[in-house]
Formats: structure tokens, C-alpha cells, sequence
């Protein structure tokens, strides 16, 4: 769901009127496959191989995914399908419903455009979008998100991408680094490569570089919990922002009792690997009256911006309603670089 707001010069945030109608998109999926690159996410995916074998291994290098689609079908198809052979086969058209084109009428407008779940992937929901303005190295400029696609037993993150926010281009991730939740694209590359933080083992704070957006493997361990607040776990809130001080990671910990609270990292600029301080203290915890909600005792944001020399940071309150808070830049960066 798309929203309009301003935020005026004493960072007041004015949301503008919505649309009266959502607009029906229209679904493409992709066509052709790399079996090669097919093969080696569903064995991420952990699917069986000797019920890959049977259905692949007649198919050519390039394949059709109305060929795919064809022979899975007729093999679903059989009255005595054992189950362990019927999920197997479901999770082969899982992933290759998973890569579409969604597009969006030109009239409508932004608040009355919204993305679905559309594949069997996304079946019990798409969650956790990171958006980006992610600006390449010939300034070309695409807004990029990652998300979590859930089927009600497995997880598949996945990348969307836009031009214009009428257009969006929606597929798997891939590799060893795409794994689990909580993964955010850097805004640009580094070193001529885009960058990527992860959280793999579903503890700690994991950072990786590839040479393409959907490929990502050798994930470097960067952050493991180190306060009592982010005991439990530790991860990211977001892509992170460049200042000319560092990266600037907005991060989330987990403590005792499941209590989410959000801080702040500043990485190196040139070698994000290197940690120049983390805020020892939440930035943000959850009020007496936050604490109430589908979820409790939780704050949580899947991205912020700079903004009049503020950080402007979006943030669920208990998975219950959403509201915003406001960081002078120049306190929170001169706390980071004293946190080391």
C-alpha cells in the first residue's frame, strides 16, 4: 500500500487525501528460465533432488515455464501422489511463479495502487519491505525493496524494483547469503558492487557484495548482540543512509521477554565491514501505551531518511498502528562516533 505525505521544514508530516478505488493490476509472469540458476534455488530451498531430477532432468539449458508448468501439472495430477513427492513438486512451481511483472494503470493514482501477494510463494503473505533509492554507478535511478514472500511453511526473500511505481519487476534472491529474513540493499555500490545486509542465522548482523542484485553468497559476519537490549538478537531496520560521517544502520535488538527495540550503527563509508560505533542504549523502545497490539512490546521500521538535518524514522507500534519519530543528526552522529 502506497502513500503520499510532505513533511514540511519543522518535519511535520502531512499525509495527502487517498484514492477512492485500488487499481487492478496486470500480471505477467516471466517466460523463460536459466536452468543452471533454477536449479541451484531450489536446492537452497532445500527441496528433495531426486524429485528435482525426475522433472528437470529432460529439460533443456533455456526452458519455457509453460513446458514446467505442463509437467508438474500432469504429475500433480496423479490420484496417488505420496506427499512428500506432491510438496516437492509444489515448491518446483512455487519458484517459478515467483519472477512477474506487475503493472498499474497510468490514471490511477499512488494511493490506489496496491501489490498483492501473487504467487503460491506469497500465498500467506508479503512482509517487511525495504525500499531504497538506489542510484547506479551511471546515476540511473531505481527504487529497490526487499521482502519476505511467506507460503504458511517456508520463506523466499525476494527483490521488487520500479522506475516509475507503475511498473514493478518482482524475483527470488538467490545464494547462500539468501537466507532468512531481514536483508536491506545498500543505496548505491560500493567498490562497483552492490552490498547487502543480512541476518542468515536469524541472530546476527551479516554483510555480503555481489556483482549482480539477485545473486548473494559469502556473507561476512559484521554485528553480533552486544547490549542486554539486543540480547536475543540483532538486525536491521532498513537500508542503510549515507552520511558523510559513515553508514548510518538503523537496527533493531531483540532482548528478554521479546521486547523490540531500535538503535543505531555507523559503518565505514569505503569498508562497511568495519563498525565505527553502535549506540549502547536504545534510540527507540516502546512506550506503556506501545505496548499493546497483534504483536506486543514491540517498535519496528523498515526504513528512514535524513531529512533538514533530522532523521525521520517510520516505526509500528505493536504491529498495531504506525507514527514517526525525529533524531537530530548532529547528536546522534557525534553519540556514534563516541560509542566506540
Amino acid at each position: 500500500v502506497f502513500r503520499r505525505a510532505i513533511l514540511d521544514r519543522d518535519n511535520n508530516l502531512h499525509v495527502m487525501k487517498i484514492g477512492n478505488h485500488i487499481d487492478k493490476a496486470e500480471i505477467e509472469h516471466k517466460t523463460l528460465f536459466n536452468k543452471e540458476r533454477f536449479l541451484t534455488k531450489l536446492t537452497e530451498m532445500h527441496t528433495t533432488d531426486k524429485y528435482i531430477t525426475q522433472i528437470m532432468q529432460d529439460l533443456p539449458d533455456e526452458f519455457e515455464f509453460a513446458v514446467l508448468k505442463n509437467i508438474l501439472k500432469a504429475n500433480l495430477s496423479d490420484p496417488l501422489i505420496r506427499e512428500e513427492r506432491k510438496t516437492a513438486l509444489q515448491e518446483i512451481l512455487w519458484l517459478a511463479n515467483s519472477f512477474y511483472d506487475i503493472q498499474f494503470n497510468h490514471d490511477s493514482d499512488i494511493t490506489e495502487r496496491v501489490i498483492f501477494p501473487i504467487s503460491n510463494s506469497e500465498s500467506r503473505g508479503i512482509e517487511d519491505a525495504r525500499f531504497v533509492r538506489f542510484v547506479d554507478d551511471d546515476d540511473s535511478v531505481r527504487i529497490m525493496a526487499t521482502y519476505t514472500a511467506y507460503n504458511g511453511h517456508t520463506i523466499l526473500p525476494k527483490l521488487i524494483s520500479t522506475e516509475d511505481f507503475y511498473n514493478f519487476r518482482v524475483m527470488p534472491l538467490h545464494g547462500a547469503g539468501a537466507q532468512n529474513k531481514n536483508l536491506a540493499l545498500f543505496p548505491r555500490k560500493i567498490k562497483g558492487k552492490y552490498a547487502m545486509l543480512s541476518r542468515i542465522d536469524g541472530v546476527n548482523n551479516y554483510i555480503m557484495y555481489s556483482e549482480r542484485a539477485t545473486q548473494w553468497d559469502h556473507p561476512v559476519l559484521l554485528q553480533e548482540p552486544r547490549y542486554t537490549w539486543e540480547f536475543t538478537q540483532i538486525g536491521n531496520c532498513g537500508s542503510p543512509l549515507w552520511t558523510p560521517e559513515g553508514w548510518l544502520v538503523i537496527t533493531h535488538g531483540v532482548g528478554t521477554m521479546r521486547r523490540y527495540c531500535i538503535g543505531a550503527s555507523l559503518l565505514d563509508l569505503d569498508d562497511p565491514s568495519k563498525e565505527i560505533g553502535r549506540l549502547p542504549e536504545p534510540l527507540l523502545s516502546p512506550l506503556e501505551d506501545e505496548r499493546e497490539g497483534y504483536v506486543p512490546n514491540v517498535v519496528y521500521s523498515c526504513g528512514a531518511i535524513i531529512h533538514n538535518d533530522s532523521l525521520i524514522l517510520p516505526y509500528a507500534v505493536s504491529d498495531y498502528s504506525s507514527t514517526y519519530a525525529t533524531v537530530n543528526m548532529a547528536e546522534l552522529i557525534d553519540a556514534l562516533k563516541k560509542s566506540k
